[in-house]
């Protein structure tokens, strides 16, 4: 498989300039596995339809360009808009870097992944490896057996365009019993080419419940790539809601290992996208053993140029036997030059199982418009009206309801952006 390759010289470089601390000895070692492997071509199967040769290309100039690894300085605006929307416990990430002050919040403990006894990171692909090996620092958050927060706990990531590359990592430890609403803000500070590379590790013990919120709304010359990946023990659950609204290319990879009986997963997504915006979804469900559970509903709403991919795989290995899983993506054009790649997928190694998964790409209704127009609404009214409608059913199943105001306002507006970009 054609690969897209860093020179080494300059990722060593880069390496070596970073802190002497307990991410030193990981650094190394993922630089040298991400060199191995470059960034993956698009004859690579999982990235056929994506092309990362314009964040490759912007990795080796900042690489080149003696990286400035400082965070911003202020991002007062952003922050207060949207802490005034959330009622949360927050916490502040500016480039990679988290602010000094860490909330304290009974029943978790949270710190820097340089302060934490964290002797590895995963780092099995090649963004993973290229997550670690530039790496300046990352959260660590550990819920106690059978704690539950009085508030949802919510991470800011601001990226500026000074940056022009920056690595994210959280890990997410719940303890057996424990119960957590967690909301990640992806959101951008100015202008210009920026890529940000983020990857989420999530360890649920027995009957553990995470219940996970992400809004991605960056400026629209920012690229991201977004690693969730979770293992879930006996009875643990795990429902995750995921929005891109912004950002000129988006790839998310959501991974799910079910390793114990009675675990429940519940992936929910919704993607809008104009222009000529890119986004993927990437989403695998490993059934390892059964009974379990799994339900996954994703949704796109396309005009302009845009391409969006949605590649969901469930797995249900030997032995699963009594596996219960629903996979499904619908998808609304709203113009004939958007494209959609869909691909659902399963793969069932056991007798005893219940699966289904689907997909569906289509346009507006013209009779429901022409509905509408005759009720006295405009064109672009009618159009927005059925486009939420539409969307409306992924905002029903978000995750965590604290921050269904804020997403509600941000799919709004974008809406009312796509419907403006339609041509009649």
């Amino acid at each position: 498989m054609t690969t897209q390759v860093i020179d080494k010289s300059l990722l060593d470089a880069a390496v070596k300039a970073m802190p002497d601390d307990r991410l030193a000895g990981l650094r190394r070692e993922a630089a040298d596995r991400f060199v191995s492997l470059g960034f993956p071509g698009t004859d690579h199967e999982d990235w056929k339809y994506t092309n990362l040769s314009d964040i490759e290309a912007l990795s080796v100039a900042w690489l080149k360009g003696n990286p400035n690894l400082q965070p911003v300085s202020s991002v007062t605006d952003i922050t207060d808009e949207v802490r005034s929307a959330i009622d949360a416990h927050w916490l502040l990430v500016r480039d990679g870097v988290a602010d000094d002050m860490l909330p304290d919040i009974d029943g978790i403990e949270i710190e820097r992944l340089v302060d934490a006894d964290c002797s590895a990171l995963s780092a099995d692909d090649a963004l993973s490896a290229f997550n670690v090996a530039l790496l300046q620092d990352g959260l660590r958050i550990r819920v106690e057996p059978d704690a539950a927060p009085d508030r949802p706990l919510a991470i800011l990531n601001i990226d500026s365009a000074r940056q022009r590359v920056v690595q994210s990592r959280l890990v997410v430890e719940l303890a057996a019993g424990a119960r957590l609403e967690l909301i990640e803000c992806a959101l951008s500070n100015g202008s210009g080419s920026q890529f940000t590379n983020s990857v989420v590790d999530v360890d649920l013990e027995n009957a553990a419940c995470l219940t996970h919120t992400r809004v991605q709304d960056r400026h629209p010359d920012h690229s991201g790539i977004y690693r969730l990946q979770a293992s879930l023990a006996r009875d643990a659950n795990i429902r995750h809601s995921s929005f891109d609204f912004g950002g000129a290319l988006s790839r998310n990879d959501v991974v799910t290992d079910i390793k114990g009986t009675g675990a429940a997963v519940g992936l929910n997504g919704l993607y809008l996208a104009g222009g000529e915006q890119h986004i993927d979804n990437h989403t695998s469900i490993i059934h390892g053993v059964g009974p379990a559970t799994s339900d996954e509903e994703y949704r796109g709403i396309l005009t302009g140029r845009a391409q969006c991919v949605f590649n969901g795989k469930v797995i249900v290995a030997e032995g699963a036997d009594g596996t219960n899983s629903r996979q499904s993506n619908h998808n609304l054009l709203l113009s004939d030059r958007a494209e959609i790649d869909t691909k659902p997928e399963l793969e069932i190694y056991a007798d005893d199982v219940k699966c289904a998964h689907g997909a569906t790409v289509g346009q507006l209704d013209h009779a429901a418009l022409f509905y509408l127009q005759s009720r006295g609404l405009d064109r672009d009214q009618a159009k927005q009206i059925l486009t939420r409608a539409f969307a409306a059913g992924m905002l029903s199943s978000l995750s965590v309801p604290a921050c269904e105001d804020f997403v509600s306002a941000r799919l709004d507006r974008r809406l009312a952006e796509l419907v403006d970009d339609v041509d009649d």
